[in-house]
């Protein structure tokens, strides 16, 4: 659980800056428009997943839609308020992104690609320190060759 956590949070910097160079250039363009889709969507499948992973792993409740992923991560102290606010609009979108992706609007900036990059670094280092809590510093588990899993 923790090399499968550890391998999508390693995802988070090219993600943030994909969204962050998107946002500074954006003209409206349609491969622009494309580079913010393709990382909205993997913001999404990667707090979703790692969210998962969270609570099989440490949370003895079923999630039943990805809201509930988030939401009970968050009830958990995974994260904080305000990450919390963010990551609830993030997976809203992925029914758009995912299953209605013919009407998305990729001539706009979505109001989230601007905020998202600091967002997601910070949840990053928030399940970083929750699985450190739970189970120990990353490093010594990875050092050792171990898995405390």
């Amino acid at each position: 659980m923790r090399e499968q956590i550890a391998r999508r949070l390693a995802a988070v910097p090219e993600v943030a800056e994909g969204l962050r160079r998107a946002s500074q250039a954006w003209d409206g363009s349609l491969m622009l428009g494309l580079v913010q889709e393709r990382c909205l969507h993997l913001a999404i499948e990667i707090v979703t997943d790692v969210g998962s992973y969270l609570i099989d792993g440490f949370i003895m409740r079923d999630a039943s839609s990805y809201d509930d992923i988030i939401q009970i991560n968050h009830e958990e102290k995974v994260f904080d308020q305000a990450t919390y606010e963010v990551l609830s609009r993030l997976v809203s979108l992925r029914k758009p992104l995912v299953q209605d992706y013919y009407s998305w609007e990729r001539s706009e900036l979505h109001p989230l690609s601007s905020d998202l990059p600091g967002v997601l670094e910070h949840f990053s280092h928030q399940v970083h320190t929750y699985v450190e809590k739970e189970l120990g510093p990353f490093q010594t588990a990875q050092a050792e060759g171990q898995s405390k899993e």
